[in-house]
């Protein structure tokens, strides 16, 4: 199978590549250079509709995983001219190349802060530009299927927080902050969190490819959950560190970080605690999934793959690594 990729250089799109490249003929399409696979990537903004064009690849297959995706994202408009403008470039291409299957990343933040258990059908309310921008790409996508759905597949993809050795996102950040003593627990730690692990979202991935045509949507978690206690107890556990029972109050983190929020205003300048991050730490972010109605099974559970995580990159770190700078 020939498989476009957009946005395949970085941590998913990395992974993704190790895995489908065997079998199958892949062009990657990044703005970035590739760190692993150069020879298969050629750089190009999804957003340079003249060069998106001159791509003589034909693909039975599009992955669609170029994003702007982080908190901190400035100008905000690149939101919405990468991730809602970049899809329907994507579209046209995929229509003029007639590529009639697309595999789209989206995202749980399309949810905002839903209800514990919330699944495929759950009310869209972003809290963010990143979620509402991911939704209007989602209706784009929805739209492109329709017009021909007995041709078409589209296989819509939310995953919450992916995480996995070489991945410098908030997960490692986390747990880097507990390995070097600067972790202060904010809430009793009741609420449940999401995850995902890279090589069961990469296993997931290679599952769909077994769909017939059809419009597909799936929010991605690893199960089961755990609330933050636990998760934090996997974590010092795994350093070889006790966890301490102390904690800060959540309504006085959050106080203190909106007094942060107002000085960042003032300074222009960005800190690493925000109101925002406080409330999403200590929210619940707990989904229910329908990836069990096609035969999927996450391999790895969340507690050997946070000791395999912590041992990559703590207890046996590989200091001239490749890594990924995620959020």
């Amino acid at each position: 199978m020939n498989i476009l990729i957009t946005g395949g250089s970085g941590f998913v799109g990395s992974n993704l590549i190790n895995a489908l490249t065997d079998s199958n003929v892949i062009l990657n399409i990044d703005k970035n250079e590739s760190k692993w696979h150069k020879s298969l990537s050629k750089i190009l903004n999804i957003n340079d509709e003249e060069n998106l064009n001159k791509i003589q690849f034909q693909a039975d297959l599009l992955i669609h995983l170029a994003a702007e995706h982080r908190d901190d994202v400035k100008p905000k408009s690149l939101y919405q001219e990468v991730n809602v403008e970049g899809t329907k470039n994507i579209i046209k291409f995929a229509e003029s190349k007639n590529i009639n299957s697309i595999i789209f990343f989206s995202s749980v933040a399309v949810y905002g802060f839903a209800d514990k258990g919330t699944d495929e059908s759950g009310i869209i309310n972003p809290f963010n530009d990143y979620g509402s921008t991911k939704w209007l790409a989602e209706v784009e996508l929805n739209k492109w299927y329709k017009k021909d759905p007995k041709k078409r597949r589209l296989i819509v993809i939310r995953p919450t927080v992916i995480f996995g050795p070489r991945n410098r996102g908030n997960f490692y950040n986390l747990i880097d902050q507990v390995a070097s003593s600067r972790f202060l627990m904010v809430g009793r730690g009741e609420n449940f969190k999401s995850l995902a692990y890279i090589d069961n979202v990469i296993d997931f991935v290679s599952k769909t490819l077994e769909l017939d045509e059809g419009n597909y949507c799936f929010n991605f978690i690893d199960k089961p959950e755990s609330n933050m206690n636990m998760i934090m107890s996997v974590i010092y556990k795994a350093l070889g560190k006790n966890k301490p029972k102390i904690y800060v109050p959540f309504f006085i983190a959050y106080t203190l970080a909106k007094l942060l929020d107002i000085l960042s205003f003032m300074s222009r300048k960005q800190f690493s605690i925000s109101s925002i991050r406080i409330k999403k730490f200590c929210s619940d972010t707990s989904f229910e999934t329908s990836v069990s109605k096609i035969g999927f099974k996450s391999k790895y559970s969340i507690e050997d793959v946070i000791k395999k995580t912590i041992d990559y990159e703590f207890n046996n770190p590989k200091k001239d690594d490749t890594v990924f700078f995620t959020e």
